[in-house]
């Protein structure tokens, strides 16, 4: 049965729990503060709630390590909770998807605990073993194989020690993550984000650890067993998909997923090959050739989805904007990216122009990713202001500080200090003063995707890409059979001329400043964005 496809029109806010509200005033943000959220989002339109994880889990990966896929963490409340966050979010018209962990669990999960007791232990080959270490290395620095000394062989961890990878090659676990996903959507929830969903077709042995060669038939089972018939919303998170391996698992008749975060335009503020922590300036050339081939390669098959930030990359504004020029560069960068066909994320916090962080000392970063790299380039004698550069960059920690509600001493968040430091800015940064005023981020993100939801040519139009070689002006064209729009974004501080002679009458339907007179030298100010239709027949 084919399902409505709503999420290809839906708005996604995603909510990192931990950061995003404290009801209960310990510190931590828990369900019943995303409770009391909830109309809050309804008034910005968003239309379904991504929630990372909230299972049961020792927080070695703040979530993503999880223990007990069946409960919730004491941490964010009880199922009692979840039921009620659940059918309020319901009940206001919006859907809620979450955030599940398959390639790896935590190491306190009872299967682990489980197959650390024996080699001929039942669940012992639910994870990884080898009698001999290679030399893979953890996303978190160091070996991917650490040694259990009870039964002297090595478990696969491809990201924290604390997190051993899953063997999909079991069918007795494969069964077992079925079920577990299945109770889930029972339960009433619309669909998951997938986390690293591609490596679960992973070959260890021949090093084939994304987009392995298993990936497609374990796709496939997966949808055969959990997602057929049921109007879901899937995204996997797939940082190792070409354009054309997405197209191979979003497009055709039935794909087995709806949608995945493909991060190619993530990386290239990175120095090429040298992981993230080697810095480089961005090209917008570059990003918006990035940009062009998925939008026209997903154009026909597959789906796009839409994001700058989430809770493992830093703030959008601090990282490809301008915190001088905050409120312009964070409204153009919205209008560009969502300007674009496919499903818009925003990551909590993102429509008030929330900005990175930089505590003073590097005691002070909470992220086990964070924390390994200062450990590793200080022992590889790094110099320590190229070690801050890089984490006040690139720490997870940038998109982890508490949700700025308004402008009291814990940002509203909390009535205790929180687990981490509220940014300092809140004071001017913060959802109560953004709410007043009608010229704010806030305001800007709502007129923004009130006008994406009421025009087709969002969804469905064609993409042309204009001053491709221009090194500070991102500008295309959607077109679709009754509507065209021209959406401009610069990214630079400095007061650019342009040529827009070649626009046809219209108007500008947004703008984040004063529009510029169509014509053969429109003058642009800082980060200037708008977006411009063209006057139809008969109005």
């Amino acid at each position: 049965m084919p399902t409505s496809k709503w999420w290809k029109k839906a708005l996604v806010y995603q909510i990192y729990p931990l950061s995003f509200c404290d009801a209960s005033g310990d510190g931590i943000g828990d369900l019943l503060g995303i409770e009391s959220k909830l109309p809050y989002l309804k008034d910005l339109g968003v239309d379904v709630i991504w929630l990372s994880p909230v299972y049961r889990s020792p927080m070695d990966d703040n979530g993503y390590d999880i223990s007990d896929y069946y409960d919730i963490d004491p941490l964010f409340g009880t199922m009692a909770d979840f039921r009620r966050l659940l059918a309020k979010t319901h009940q206001l018209g919006m859907r809620l998807v979450m955030d599940l962990v398959v390639n790896h669990t935590s190491d306190q999960h009872a299967w682990f605990l489980e197959a650390k007791k024996s080699k001929d232990n039942p669940f012992r080959d639910f994870y990884v073993w080898r009698d001999e270490p290679t030399d893979i290395t953890s996303v978190f620095s160091g070996s991917a194989w650490e040694l259990d000394p009870a039964t002297r062989q090595y478990y696969f961890h491809l990201f924290s020690v604390r997190q051993p990878d899953l063997n999909w090659d079991n069918p007795m676990l494969r069964e077992a993550i079925y079920k577990m996903i299945n109770f889930w959507l029972v339960l009433g929830i619309d669909g998951f984000r997938l986390d690293v969903i591609d490596l679960i077709g992973k070959d260890i042995d021949s090093r084939r650890l994304c987009d392995g060669p298993h990936l497609d038939a374990r796709l496939r089972e997966l949808y055969d067993r959990c997602f057929r018939g049921r109007d879901l919303m899937t995204v996997g998170e797939t940082p190792c998909l070409s354009i054309d391996r997405v197209k191979d698992v979003t497009g055709g008749e039935v794909p087995p997923l709806d949608m995945v975060f493909q991060f190619g335009h993530l990386s290239l503020d990175e120095v090429r090959g040298q992981g993230k922590w080697e810095l480089r300036k961005l090209n917008l050339v570059e990003l918006k050739n990035h940009f062009a081939r998925l939008q026209n390669g997903l154009y026909q098959q597959g789906w796009n989805s839409l994001f700058w930030a989430n809770h493992d990359q830093p703030r959008a504004v601090s990282r490809y904007g301008d915190e001088a020029y905050r409120f312009e560069s964070a409204t153009m960068l919205a209008t560009v990216l969502y300007g674009m066909q496919g499903t818009p994320f925003v990551y909590q916090g993102e429509e008030l122009g929330m900005t990175g962080i930089r505590f003073s000392e590097l005691a002070e970063y909470r992220d086990i990713e964070t924390k390994n790299m200062i450990s590793e380039k200080l022992a590889a004698e790094w110099p320590l202001a190229k070690i801050k550069a890089a984490v006040y960059a690139k720490s997870r920690d940038n998109s982890r500080t508490p949700m700025q509600w308004d402008d009291s001493r814990f940002a509203g968040f909390s009535r205790h200090e929180p687990w981490i430091p509220v940014n300092p800015n809140h004071e001017e940064i913060n959802a109560e003063s953004e709410l007043r005023d009608p010229g704010s981020v806030l305001a800007y993100y709502r007129n923004l995707f009130a006008i994406r939801k009421q025009m087709e040519v969002f969804t469905s139009g064609a993409f042309e890409l204009v001053f491709e070689d221009d090194p500070n002006l991102f500008a295309y064209f959607r077109k679709s059979e009754g509507d065209t729009v021209f959406v401009i974004g610069s990214f630079t501080r400095r007061s650019v001329l342009v040529n827009l002679g070649f626009l046809a009458p219209g108007k500008w339907l947004l703008a984040n400043q004063t529009t510029p007179d169509i014509g053969e030298k429109a003058g642009l100010p800082p980060y200037f964005c708008g977006i411009y239709q063209y006057t139809m027949k008969g109005e």
